[in-house]
């Protein structure tokens, strides 16, 4: 296998809607550059890139699939990614990974939801875009209202490169005016025939002709010059103006294919080996020590992996790229995100599941590791002396989580190792082990995405398992202060047990200070301030710990005991058994045995006291609220305000952002629950949605009745 130089690499990811044929158009190309002999078919179940049997089952991309081909002495990196938003983590790593995002249009339906959806995180990463029309071949190919919705719901920098001359059934010639050329194709597609363009197409023709020119000629101030001076430019001269404006995304050239029938295929890959930016094109990464990492071919050899995988008979597949330098056989690496020292031995080309081992890969490609110790996804490999990383990828937050339970408690064990398994080979879901819960919380990215990976517990792993509905970490505080006291007096023979507590506790406000003096029950009771301890609860907020004791009431030995027993209180609150936060205690008064007094008896006294003085305190229920933001057509903006009104939202704002309004808002937790199927449903699928934790805030007094209810009956139950 011949190895390449930077400048002889293009990476491209391949997105669009499910069902756009990515996976068809990957097939020809491996075709057209060799490494396969036959094109598989999504139908026959046998394409090299959907080759898992969940996407057997399913009929499309579940992951993406890394690929490669070669073509007129270059060599194309593909990064084929899933269709559907629920597995948009694939989009997100292989948009990373590469240079240019070639987006399928399926030219039956034109601008659907995924295309959109992809379209937007390609647009968030400044990524370079080629737009491919497929599918001319239809009975239903209507290549002018594509590009009429392609204008409204995508960008009005759209520029054709090629159209077609017979869409239809029977397709198989475009016009290129880039090249002023036709291209025609035999009945298995191919290689295409270059004739002249036909006189009933040279008016089209020229006039696209010109509109590509002055959209090349505006992406450079020289190019601008020439085309004034000369009223046109060379081919070459409008390559170097599309060149620029790719780069830039001020020009979205379009090009025309049939990937079934091996149709256009062939230009649009000679144009990616020509044309389509490469690594040394774009900006540099900048590594954690705020250095940009150039692609320099004699530079120190680092590597990033995008995307982890575990393999049958294998074991795991680290996926990466060379981002400086070059990487050889038996090369000895570290690990930069863990300290680990990792050796090289075995590098590889993939072709889905087909692999062939390399002695080198050089800066700029992509390639693959097996039997790594301790590299994940979002890892930084470099040769010893540099310690920095990439800031790597960033996963969209989940939107969708769900409890699961084993069927079985012998296979608790089992689930959580397969539980891992899965969020290596997919980082966006996010495992929970919920003590608080006690619950194990699956985060994803929707309904969907988790009912695939309950198919792989079911179908792989072996692991019958039940989803249940998420518990909800509520918090209790209370709202005013409140007394108690307690004496914990045990005798059985001996040595008995004896401690009480006397304390006042009240609500805790951030830049509050200790009180010297305390009202409660119309009976005032003076403070001596002694000391105080700060706890940073784990789970947020705090507890303020104030020792008020005189006169040797209690010894100060007992003081962490009566201490820990109101954190074990606080770690079960009386309400719903959530967590308790943001309280003051003061302990100003008890009783000690000469003999009989000990650090349990005080625990017991400490913790009874603070449970009897919080039910009296105007306890409350605190819910998580989160930020939600949401990208939505403005024809069905109404309704998505009307639904978030019915979950308790309280809208903040709206604005306008490229063709979408975007709505902010703060939405319980609670009331999340299965969200991303019912903004799906409201909107057709064409609304985007991000939600991330904002705050704890106060639930409606109706609505902590209710949450009281279910947990006294829940645990009347247990």
């Amino acid at each position: 296998m011949k190895t390449y130089q930077a400048d002889q690499i293009k990476n491209i990811a391949l997105l669009g809607n499910s069902g756009s044929g990515k996976t068809t158009l990957a097939e020809a190309m491996l075709f057209n550059g060799g490494i396969i002999e036959r094109r598989g078919s999504i139908d026959a179940r046998n394409t090299v890139s959907d080759y898992r049997p969940i996407e057997h089952e399913n009929g499309n991309s579940i992951y993406s699939t890394v690929l490669y081909t070669e073509f007129k002495n270059k060599k194309i990196n593909i990064l084929d990614t899933p269709g559907l938003d629920d597995f948009s983590g694939g989009v997100v790593s292989s948009l990373f990974a590469t240079d240019t995002a070639v987006m399928l249009i399926n030219v039956q339906n034109g601008v659907e939801v995924g295309t959109e959806i992809h379209f937007r995180h390609a647009e968030k990463v400044h990524k370079p875009m080629i737009l491919v029309i497929n599918g001319l071949d239809h009975e239903k190919a209507n290549f002018e209202k594509s590009i009429e919705m392609m204008k409204e719901r995508l960008s009005s920098d759209l520029v054709i490169v090629q159209y077609p001359v017979n869409e239809g059934v029977g397709f198989n010639a475009l016009i290129d005016v880039l090249k002023m050329k036709m291209l025609k194709y035999k009945k298995e597609g191919g290689i295409a025939e270059v004739l002249e363009i036909p006189a009933d197409q040279a008016d089209r023709a020229a006039e696209l002709h010109s509109l590509l020119v002055e959209k090349a000629a505006e992406s450079d101030e020289s190019l601008m010059e020439l085309f004034f001076a000369n009223d046109t430019l060379s081919e070459e001269e409008i390559k170097k103006g599309i060149r620029k404006g790719i780069i830039t995304r001020g020009m979205l050239p379009i090009f025309c294919i049939s990937a079934k029938n091996n149709i256009g295929v062939d230009d649009l890959m000679e144009f990616i080996v020509n044309d389509a930016p490469s690594i040394s094109d774009m900006p540099a990464p900048v590594n954690s020590k705020g250095v940009e990492v150039k692609p320099n071919p004699a530079g120190p050899a680092s590597v990033y992996v995008f995307k982890s995988a575990i393999e049958e008979h294998i074991g795991e597949i680290n996926y990466f790229r060379v981002y400086s330098g070059k990487i050889t056989e038996n090369l000895d690496v570290v690990n930069s995100n863990n300290g680990t020292k990792e050796r090289l031995s075995q590098i590889y080309l993939c072709a889905g599941k087909n692999r062939t081992r390399v002695p080198e890969l050089h800066v700029g490609d992509i390639g693959a590791f097996v039997k790594l110790k301790n590299t994940k996804t979002n890892h930084t490999l470099n040769v010893p002396g540099n310690d920095w990383k990439y800031e790597g990828v960033k996963f969209p937050e989940p939107k969708y989580r769900t409890a699961i339970k084993a069927q079985s408690e012998s296979d608790d064990e089992k689930l959580g190792e397969a539980l891992n398994k899965i969020h290596l080979e997919d980082p966006t879901i996010i495992i929970e082990y919920s003590k608080e819960l006690k619950q194990i919380i699956i985060h994803g990215q929707g309904e969907y995405h988790l009912n695939i990976m309950k198919w792989h517990l079911d179908n792989i792993y072996k692991i019958p398992t039940n989803y249940n509905l998420p518990k909800i970490p509520y918090r209790e505080t209370i709202t005013k202060s409140a007394q108690a006291d307690y004496r914990h007096r045990k005798q059985s023979g001996g040595a008995g047990q004896f401690g009480e507590v006397h304390m006042i506790i009240e609500p805790f406000e951030e830049g509050s200070t200790e009180s010297n003096m305390m009202k409660i029950n119309g009976k005032e009771i003076k403070l001596s301030v002694r000391s105080k301890d700060v706890i940073e609860l784990d789970w947020g907020g705090k507890l303020i710990y104030v020792n008020c004791i005189v006169g040797g009431a209690i010894d100060a030995r007992f003081l962490p005991a009566i201490l820990k027993g109101i954190m074990e209180k606080m770690e079960v609150g009386p309400l719903t058994g959530s967590y308790a936060r943001d309280i003051r205690v003061y302990v100003y008064d008890g009783k000690m045995h000469p003999v009989d007094s000990n650090e349990i008896s005080f625990r017991l006294a400490g913790r009874n006291a603070f449970s009897q003085a919080f039910k009296i305190a105007g306890p409350k229920i605190l819910e998580p609220i989160y930020d939600v933001e949401i990208m939505v057509p403005s024809d069905r903006m109404g309704d998505v305000i009307s639904d978030l009104q019915g979950r308790r939202g309280m809208v903040l704002g709206m604005s306008s952002e490229k063709r979408f309004e975007v709505i902010k808002a703060k939405v319980p937790l609670a009331e999340m629950n299965k969200y991303s199927t019912a903004l799906s449903s409201v909107t057709g699928g064409r609304a985007m949605y991000t939600m991330k934790f904002a705050e704890y805030a106060q639930v409606p007094g109706e609505v902590q009745d209710a949450v009281i209810k279910a947990y006294s009956e829940e645990e009347e139950e247990e």
